[in-house]
């Protein structure tokens, strides 16, 4: 199957009615933030996703986006590359519903006042989310070594006096 461009903005609710399935690119230069907050994101961002309703008649989505990240290590300063793989589902729910009922399993996201969501920009943050906290090569690929890693010894605590040896000296002085 062709990979298309997926719309940026679409209507969760009517594609759920129609059981509609996209299978699909975002350029990664589409996506800003992301660009920010990796090294580099040049290749494109596949996404799967699928509309339904369930036994309740809630409309939902749910799919999977893969992308090819540039991050720069922590310990060495180098570029390296990294792999995200992320799985989502939403509810679409409107202003001022109540989003305590919905299942565990959904992620209420709310419509604007046409009924339709900004895709790219949910699934932009679902990539934001999916990187580490930290960035860093594995150990054995990293180029500094583990004995780089290591920043002098840490020197033994001196004893302390234990500040309730007092009150056991006055124990004895009473027996």
């Amino acid at each position: 199957m062709q990979k298309v461009k997926l719309p940026k903005q679409l209507d969760p609710v009517r594609n759920a009615m129609k059981r509609a399935e996209y299978i699909g690119v975002y350029q990664a230069s589409d996506m800003v933030r992301l660009q920010q907050a990796v090294a580099s994101a040049d290749s494109d961002i596949d996404v799967e996703v699928s509309f339904s309703k369930d036994a309740q008649e809630l409309a939902f989505f749910e799919g999977r986006l893969k992308a090819q990240v540039s991050l720069i290590c922590e310990r060495c300063n180098e570029p390296f590359a990294h792999h995200l793989d992320v799985s989502f589902c939403y509810c679409p729910v409107k202003d001022g519903q109540d989003m305590d009922e919905l299942p565990e399993a959904y992620e209420p996201v709310e419509v604007d006042e046409h009924g339709e969501i900004n895709l790219l920009q949910l699934l932009e943050d679902e990539l934001i989310l999916a990187l580490p906290i930290v960035a860093f090569h594995a150990e054995e690929d990293c180029k500094r070594g583990a004995d780089e890693m290591s920043f002098g010894e840490i020197e033994p605590v001196a004893e302390r006096p234990n500040p309730f040896a007092v009150l056991k000296e006055l124990k004895r002085d009473q027996e």
